[in-house]
This record gives C-alpha cells, structure tokens and sequence, in this order.
C-alpha cells in the first residue's frame, strides 16, 4: 500500500491496515490517528529534507516542522524504516545545469541523506537510498507521455516505480495520489503514467474519485 499526501477515502482504512507493508511520505499529511505506517519515504535533499531534519532557519518558522516535531510523528514513530528518494549521485549530476536553468533553487541539491541515515540509526530503524537507475528509467518513460518542461519526478512516482520493479508480482494498492501540486515535477504525465499500469493490471486504486480531480499528492 502506497499512500500519497493526498485526500483518502474512509474506505481505504480497511485495506490499508490489511496491507503487508504500508509506505507514506514526509510528513505523512494523510496520516489518521490510528493508521499503520511500516515505511517512510522521504525527500532527502533541498528545502523538505532541511526542515524535516531542522537544519534550515526556516524550520523555526514552522513549528509543526522540524526533527522533535517531524520524529515524533506517531507515522515515523511506527515506522520500522526509512528510504531515501532522491538518490545524491542523481542530484549531484543535476546542480550544474540547475544553476543554470533555475538559478532560485540553489540549494535543491543539497543532499541531507547522512542526516536521515543518522535518525534512522538512532531510532532502530532500517534505512535504505532508492537506486538511480529507477529515475532515469523514469525520466525515459515519462518522455512519451511528452511532459511540460520540469525539473525531477515526483518523491511519489519514484516509490510506486520502485516497487513495480521490486515486487512484479505483488498486488500493489494506491490511495491519496492526486498527481497535482509544485510546478517542479510533471504530475500530468505521471497521472497518465500510473493510469496505463493500472490497465496493465500492475496497480489498483483506492481513491474513489479521478487522479486529476483531488487536492495535492505526493
């Protein structure tokens, strides 16, 4: 069960607590008291790792956001671990040409993975970096679905992605993924993209209503 930040159907609550292995994201927006979380996928680099790790001043902005308030969150309490989605060799390679193009996102790549890594020892939780071969897959098959102008795939499309090549043959559920928020990553293209491995049968929805029609996602 992978469930995004969006809005989910009360009668989701059933199948996801019947789910072999639950996966939220970041701060776990969707998250119900009650609920069950076996992982957390997080966004490791840039301004979302820095404030859930508290290590940008912005983080004393908000104090909802930050490593007392983001560790205590009953979802990352449960969680018996924590992935990384944003592979640093990825993002390494993508800081030049960013500073280029988008010269007002100079510390996008900046990599928090080692603080993530750390929290996860110190709480006894598994830890584990996604590949890069599965953006850069993703980046290939995205292009055929002809994409606005962006800049990396969404946290989201990267797990579901994961775990399609992972576990081929597992019954793999979403709920809470709208497919709509920052301007960044080509939410468009992966709506159509999760809509064909739906129709291949590779995936299944929980969310009543449209991709497109809901509030942000992942």
């Amino acid at each position: 069960m992978i469930v995004g930040n969006g809005p989910v159907p009360d009668s989701a609550a059933n199948a996801i607590a019947s789910a072999d292995c639950v996966i939220r994201f970041n701060d776990c927006r969707s998250y119900r008291p009650g609920e069950r979380t076996d992982i957390v996928a997080v966004c490791n680099t840039g301004r979302p790792a820095k404030m859930m790790l508290g290590t940008s001043v912005s983080s004393a902005l908000h104090p909802t956001i930050g490593p007392a308030a983001w560790g205590a969150h009953p979802a990352v309490v449960e969680a018996t671990g924590i992935w990384c989605v944003r592979n640093p060799a990825v993002f390494a390679a993508l800081r030049a040409p960013l500073a280029i193009t988008h010269p007002e996102l100079d510390d996008f790549c900046d990599d928090e993975t080692a603080g993530f890594e750390a929290f996860a020892l110190a709480a006894g939780k598994t830890f584990r970096v996604l590949d890069a071969e599965t953006q850069r897959f993703l980046e290939t098959i995205l292009a055929g679905f002809s994409p606005a102008p962006y800049i990396v795939p969404s946290s989201g499309i990267v797990v579901i992605a994961d775990m399609l090549g992972a576990h081929p043959a597992a019954d793999i559920a979403l709920a809470g993924f709208a497919h709509v928020g920052w301007e960044g990553h080509p939410f468009a293209a992966e709506a159509q993209l999760v809509d064909r491995w739906i129709a291949e049968g590779r995936l299944r929805r929980l969310d009543a209503a449209p991709a497109l029609s809901l509030a942000v996602g992942s």
